[in-house]
Formats: structure tokens, C-alpha cells, sequence
């Protein structure tokens, strides 16, 4: 058993106490409301203009996959920039798209391939705004509060579905899709307003914007040293590619498996929706009890009973049963492995995270519901679901080589202390590359010990932005141990030192203790000369500092 977490015992609607988080919240709610309308009517409208079944599935697949090919960028603009204002325009493009889609239909001008093309615009927007907003949850909130709030987005999101969708099919049913797509315009402005209105605090930092490319490449490095992300972001992309059928495949069940039309397409949605919402209001506690493998396993297998029951059901009750069970799946999974990438990341670098993981799992669902959608038209829509059924419960199985942790807390958080060495060249902030050594005295009863700290210190530092790190040994003089890396600039220097955590620095003393007493660490810090041209000036001093 695990044993109850604070944020366990303060429930599911703790965060929606703090104001800005719930003004947020809650106007977020009422634009998603209003894009799921939308991706009803567009859903909808493709199946009565399209005959492929490729095309219908393409729907969802061209709304996901911006996240997939901008999502590094926009995670290190989330942690380079102002998160609130990058929200804005992120909203903002999602409404612009919307107007343009109302325009366009008033006009008569519709065709399935528009229909992708504001699709993915729709996606680019959100690709925008959803990384700054995640990122933004632990600069409003407690950290404590943090995966009751992951897993409030997920099942605010999915208990819309249980409303938005049956609306949506009742207004398509009604009044025609142009009217679906001038409200969910008109919903767009919830958003925006509770943004403009509402400035939360964030940590300053004493450091300059990083570079672009430099952000880049921190952040891809720092998901490629953390195991934990990594292993998450594995699980979730095929937990993606494998599940999304239900909701790739969903109109196609409602027109040719239960010769229904859009109302029933909302009845079934709104299945789904209920089943998120239920397994909300239960996620605190179970998490409480289970473990996060644990409950990724079960959302496996609830999702996999769904797939299979629509494969054979040619009921209406039976099919928005089995969503339920489907929609209760997707909500816990999605939620556990939110909570896991926000926990395993520190502040620094919360965005760029978020994002590439979401980049990978909205990469699944999008090659799903193209994977899906051709065996559906190649072969049947029961082949379809059935194999993305036997497909989640390999997913579910994937847990015995590769695990998910039972992350409740994070110890990643910057100390916040670092004392620059005193310079005797005048170095500008993008001084560099910026070569750090600190040579060792270990003596050879202690080399094993010290080899088992210089690889968690190679992985701290590589971390938080060293590169090329290596360690060498004096082969004439053994004793002698020498750590070398990197830094692009002396900026990027400062930076490291800041990124350090109080358990990283740990090491420092670690070291201390293993090295012999009459010879302590002794760390310089160079700078690199170009030696390829004569200069008239003063010749390069290599020689910056030491310590």
C-alpha cells in the first residue's frame, strides 16, 4: 500500500481555491466546450463530404500533430518568456482560425481538405497555449497541489466531452454546423479575458533570456538524462497510438456500426465524458492506494474493454457504457503520467519538458488515428478496433521492462545560491566556450567510491548544462583524477551553478570526504582563444580564474 500524500488528503477541488487559478480554469473550460462543438461539426462534416475513412480519422490526427513538430520550440519560449502573454497568443490564433472557419462556410467555401487546414491551425494554437498553461500551474499553485491540479485539467477537459459533444450534435442536428463554429468563436473570448485580467507571480530570475538554440538543446538533453521522463514519455505515445481509436474511429462507429446520426454521436461522447469525470473524482484516492504502474495498468485495461465492446456492439446502450469504462481509462492514464513529467521536472526547465512529452504522445495519438483509420478502410472498422484493443493491452504489459516511478514529490528545485568566481579578464556574458577542470587526489583504496560519485555528478552536471563532460586519469600518477566540461558561455556558466540543487551540491562534500586531506580539490576555469589567425593585440590568455 502507499501511504495517503498530503496533496491526496486536500482533494481533487483544492487547487480551484486559489482565484487565478480558478478564473483560469474555468474560462478554459468554457472554450473547450466550445472547440469540442467544433470538432463535433468538423468531424461530422467530413463524414457527410468524405468518403474515406482516412480522412474522417485525419481529423483528429491534423489538430495533434502541431504539437508534435513545434512542441520543442514552444516549450523553450513557455521557459524563456512571459508564460501568461504566450497563452494569449496562443488563444488568440485558435479564435482567429475559428473566425476564418465561419467566414469561409458563410461563403459556401468547404472542401475536406479546409477542413484539415483550420484542423491543424486549431492544433498550432493549442501547441502554443497548453505547454505555457501546464507550466504555468506550478507558479500559481503549491507544489503540493500540483497533481490534483494535472488531473483537474484532464478531468475538467474530458467531463466537457460529456456536454460539448451532445451539444455540439444537437446544434450540428439543428442549426447546421456554420452556427457550431460562430459560438465556439464567441467562446474564445472566456479565455482571453480571464488572461488579460488575472497576473500570477513568477520567480524572477537573476539571469539573462537563454538563447533559443541553447534552450533547445538543454531541454532535449535533460529529457534524455532523465530516465523517468523518458520512460513516461515511451508509455504515453503508445498509449496514444494504441488508444486513440475511440476517439479517432468514434464517428464511424455511430454512422456505419449503429446507422445513427450526430445526436447519437453526442450521447456517445458524452459516455465517454461521464466515465472521465467519475475516475476524476476518484483519481486522489487512488492514488493513495496504488501505485502509478499500478493504475496505468487498470486505464489500459479499461481501454482495451472499450475498444473491443465497440468492435462488437451494434447497441447505442452498450457502446456509451463502454465509452464510459473508455473514458475513466484515458483520464487516469493521462493524468499519472502528467503528474510524473511536472514532479520529475524542475522549474527551469518545466516547459521544455512538458512539451517534447507532449510532442511524443500527441505524435502517437496522430499516427494511431491514421494507423487505425487505414485498417478501418482497408479492411473493417471491428479489424480496427479490435487490434487497437490487443495493442493497449501490450502497452499495459510494456510495464515489466519499463515502469513507471511513484513520483509524489519533486527535489529537483533549484538551491538558488552561487557565489561567481572573481575574474582577472573582462568577460561579457557571452564570453566563451568556457572550459572548468577540477583536478582530484584520490588515493586507490577510495578510487572504486570515487568512481560511483563521479557518475551521479556526470549525470548532475549534464543536467543542468555541462557538455562534454569527461573524467581522466594521470597514468603516471594515478592518484591524480581529472573532471573536465564545458559551457558555450560564461552566462551559460552562471547558469549551471544556478540550476544546482541543495542534493547536488551534496556531492561536493561527497568528494571532499574521498579525496586526501593535503591535496583538496583544485578547480580553474578557462576561457578559449582562437589560435588560427596572427592578431596584432596581446596574445590570448587561455588562463582565466581559479579557486
Amino acid at each position: 500500500m502507499i501511504a495517503a500524500t498530503e496533496d491526496d488528503k486536500s482533494g481533487l477541488l483544492a487547487p480551484l481555491k486559489n482565484p487565478t487559478f480558478r478564473s483560469v480554469f474555468l474560462a478554459s473550460q468554457l472554450s473547450s466546450l466550445g472547440w469540442l462543438m467544433q470538432t463535433v461539426a468538423l468531424s461530422w462534416l467530413m463524414v457527410t463530404i468524405a468518403t474515406s475513412g482516412v480522412m474522417v480519422a485525419l481529423v483528429q490526427a491534423a489538430s495533434t500533430l502541431p504539437t508534435f513538430f513545434l512542441a520543442i520550440i514552444v516549450g523553450a519560449v513557455a521557459d524563456n518568456y512571459n508564460r501568461r502573454i504566450v497563452m494569449i497568443v496562443g488563444r488568440s490564433l485558435m479564435m482567429a482560425s475559428s473566425a476564418m472557419l465561419v467566414v469561409l462556410m458563410a461563403l459556401g467555401v468547404t472542401n475536406p481538405w479546409i477542413i484539415l487546414a483550420f484542423s491543424f491551425l486549431d492544433g498550432c494554437g493549442i501547441a502554443l497555449a497548453d505547454p505555457a498553461w501546464r507550466a504555468s500551474l506550478g507558479d500559481m499553485l503549491e507544489r503540493r497541489h500540483l497533481p490534483s491540479a494535472v488531473t483537474l485539467l484532464n478531468v475538467g477537459f474530458n467531463t466537457v466531452r460529456s456536454v460539448g459533444p451532445a451539444l455540439g450534435g444537437f446544434i450540428v442536428a439543428a442549426f447546421g454546423p456554420l452556427v457550431t463554429f460562430a459560438l465556439t468563436t464567441l467562446g474564445f473570448i472566456a479565455p482571453l479575458t480571464a488572461l488579460w485580467r488575472n497576473n500570477w507571480k513568477v520567480r524572477a530570475s537573476s539571469l539573462p533570456r537563454e538563447a533559443l538554440m541553447t534552450a533547445i538543446y538543454d531541454g532535449l538533453r535533460f529529457v534524455a538524462i532523465s530516465s523517468e521522463i523518458k520512460t513516461t514519455i515511451a508509455r504515453g505515445t503508445l498509449f496514444g497510438m494504441a488508444g486513440t481509436s475511440i476517439l479517432a474511429l468514434l464517428p464511424l462507429v455511430a454512422r456505419d456500426q449503429l446507422k445513427a446520426g450526430p445526436v447519437a454521436y453526442g450521447i456517445l461522447m458524452a459516455g465517454f465524458g461521464a466515465g472521465a469525470l467519475v475516475a476524476g473524482l476518484l483519481n486522489p484516492r487512488l492514488r493513495g492506494t496504488l501505485t502509478q504502474e499500478r493504475m496505468f495498468v487498470i486505464a489500459c485495461l479499461g481501454c482495451a474493454a472499450c475498444a473491443f465492446s465497440l468492435a462488437l456492439t451494434s447497441s447505442l446502450a452498450i457502446a456509451t457504457a463502454s465509452l464510459a469504462l473508455g473514458g475513466a481509462g484515458w483520464v487516469t492514464a493521462w493524468s499519472g503520467l502528467g503528474v510524473n513529467v511536472q514532479l520529475a521536472s524542475p522549474r527551469w526547465v518545466v516547459g521544455r519538458t512538458i512539451s517534447i512529452y507532449s510532442a511524443f504522445t500527441y505524435g502517437g495519438i496522430a499516427a494511431g488515428s491514421w494507423l487505425w483509420g487505414t485498417i478501418a478502410e482497408n479492411h473493417s472498422l471491428s479489424w480496427a478496433l479490435a487490434g487497437s484493443a490487443g495493442t493497449t493491452l501490450l502497452v499495459a504489459a510494456a510495464g515489466l521492462r519499463l515502469p513507471i516511478s511513484n513520483r509524489f514529490e519533486s527535489e529537483l528545485e533549484p538551491s538558488g545560491s552561487f557565489d561567481a568566481p572573481a575574474v582577472a579578464l573582462d568577460l561579457k556574458p557571452r564570453s566563451g566556450p568556457i572550459l572548468i577542470t577540477t583536478e582530484y587526489s584520490i588515493s586507490d583504496d577510495n578510487a572504486d567510491l570515487f568512481l560511483d560519485v563521479m557518475r551521479r555528478r556526470r549525470n548532475v552536471q549534464s543536467r543542468v548544462g555541462a557538455r562534454q563532460w569527461t573524467l581522466t586519469r594521470d597514468v603516471r600518477e594515478p592518484s591524480r583524477w581529472l573532471e573536465t566540461y564545458r559551457t558555450p558561455t560564461w552566462m551559460d556558466y552562471h547558469r549551471l551553478h544556478h540550476r544546482l540543487t541543495a542534493a547536488d551540491k551534496q556531492l561536493d562534500a561527497e568528494l571532499l570526504a574521498l579525496t586526501q586531506e593535503a591535496v583538496p580539490p583544485h578547480t580553474t576555469i578557462l576561457i578559449e582563444r582562437p589560435t588560427g589567425a596572427a592578431r596584432k593585440s596581446s596574445p590570448p590568455v587561455p588562463y582565466v580564474s581559479q579557486k
